[in-house]
C-alpha cells in the first residue's frame, strides 16, 4: 500500500526540532511524509493551514490538518489523497435520504475524527491540543500543529459573490471565476504555541515550503500576524517546493486562481510571492530555466510525487540543499 509503513513511534519530545514544513492539501501532504520517513523520529514539525477549516452539520472542520494526520499516520486514501483508506458512506446514504447536505463527504471513520474534536473544542482544549492528542492517538512521531489556535477562514470573491473556500473548492467545483482572496480574522490570529520556539531553535536545519497552493494553503500560514518575521529571523534556511510543474499545477486549482488573479501560472511567479522568506527554490526539471528572485538560489530535481519513494527522493533532496 502506498502510504503504508510509517516511522516507528518514538517520543518527539526527547528530541529537538530540526525540519519544520508549512503544508496544505493534498501535495503538501505528499512531501510532509516524505520528510517523516526520513528525519530522525520526533525532529519533525509538520505547521498545517487551518484556513480551510469550517463548521459543517455542527461538527469542526480540520481537512488539512486530518490530510496529514491520515498521510503520516499511513491511514490515508491512497486513491482520493484524502480522508481514509477502506472508508464506508452509510452516514452520507443515510443523510441523504432525509434530504440533509451532501455536498461535503464525510466518511464514516473519518467522521469520528471531527466528533471527537468538536467535542474537546468546545470543552475548552485549543486546536493544537486537539491536533497533537490525535496524532499520539495514531502513533505518529511527527508534530503536527495548526497554524493558529484562532479561527481565519479563507474567503473568495468571485463572479457568485463572496463564497466561503469549502463551498468554492467542493460544492461549486472551483468553477466561479475568482477576483479576490481573503484571510477572514487573520490580523487577530496568534501563532500556535509550538512554533516560534521550533523556528527559534537553534538545532533547526530547515524551514520547508511545501509545494501547496500557494494562494489557499501557503499564504494563510504567511498571513499569520509574525509568521514572516519569523521566518526571515530564522538561523535555519527556508526552502520553497514549486508546487507547478511546467506551468501546470498536478492536482487543484493553483493555475487557475494564479491566472485568473493576474499572475502566471509558472515556478517563476510562485517564487515571487515568497521572495521576502525563501534563501532556496527547488523546481522540477522541466523548470530548469525557471528565473528566481536575486539571492535566491535555485535547485532543479525531479519534483513530480507519484510513489512512496518518490516523495522520500524528493525530501532527501530538499534537505541536501542545505547540506
Amino acid at each position: 500500500m502506498l502510504d503504508s509503513d510509517p516511522q516507528p513511534k518514538s517520543s518527539p519530545e526527547a528530541h529537538p526540532t530540526s525540519v519544520i514544513a508549512l503544508t496544505g492539501g493534498v501535495g503538501g501532504a505528499k512531501l510532509a511524509f516524505g520528510l517523516h520517513r526520513i528525519v530522525a523520529p520526533g525532529e519533525f514539525m509538520a505547521i498545517c493551514n487551518t484556513g480551510d477549516d469550517f463548521y459543517h452539520l455542527g461538527l469542526e472542520i480540520s481537512p488539512d490538518i486530518d490530510t496529514v494526520l491520515y498521510t503520516l499516520s499511513g491511514l490515508a486514501d491512497p486513491s482520493r489523497g484524502w480522508g481514509r483508506r477502506d472508508e464506508t458512506w452509510n452516514f452520507m446514504a443515510a443523510l441523504k435520504e432525509i434530504g440533509g447536505h451532501t455536498w461535503f463527504q464525510l466518511g464514516d471513520q473519518d467522521l469520528a475524527t471531527h466528533i471527537e474534536r468538536t467535542k474537546r473544542l468546545a470543552e475548552g482544549e485549543t486546536l493544537s491540543t486537539v491536533t497533537d492528542y490525535f496524532r499520539r492517538q495514531l502513533g505518529i512521531a511527527t508534530r503536527i500543529v495548526p497554524m493558529s489556535d484562532d479561527p481565519v477562514r479563507t474567503r473568495l470573491r468571485t463572479t457568485m459573490g463572496w463564497i466561503d473556500f469549502q463551498d468554492y473548492f467542493v460544492r461549486q467545483n472551483c468553477a466561479p471565476m475568482v477576483k479576490e482572496i481573503t484571510f477572514d480574522n487573520v490580523e487577530a490570529a496568534h501563532i500556535a504555541p509550538a512554533i516560534l520556539p521550533a523556528l527559534n531553535n537553534p538545532d533547526l536545519q530547515a524551514v520547508v515550503i511545501c509545494p501547496s497552493n500557494p494562494l489557499i494553503s501557503v499564504e494563510p500560514i504567511l498571513a499569520v500576524p509574525g509568521m514572516r518575521k519569523a521566518l526571515r529571523s530564522c538561523t535555519a534556511p527556508v526552502i520553497g517546493v514549486s508546487p507547478i510543474i511546467n506551468g501546470q499545477a498536478v492536482r487543484g486549482p493553483t493555475a487557475k486562481l494564479m491566472e485568473e488573479l493576474g499572475f502566471k501560472s509558472s515556478a517563476s511567479a510562485v517564487a515571487q510571492r515568497y521572495t521576502d522568506v525563501i534563501d532556496i527554490w527547488v523546481v522540477d526539471e522541466s523548470d530548469a530555466n525557471t528565473c528566481v528572485p536575486t539571492g535566491v538560489e535555485k535547485v532543479v530535481t525531479k519534483t513530480l510525487m507519484t510513489t512512496t519513494k518518490d516523495r522520500e527522493k524528493l525530501a532527501q533532496n530538499v534537505l541536501a540543499a542545505v547540506q
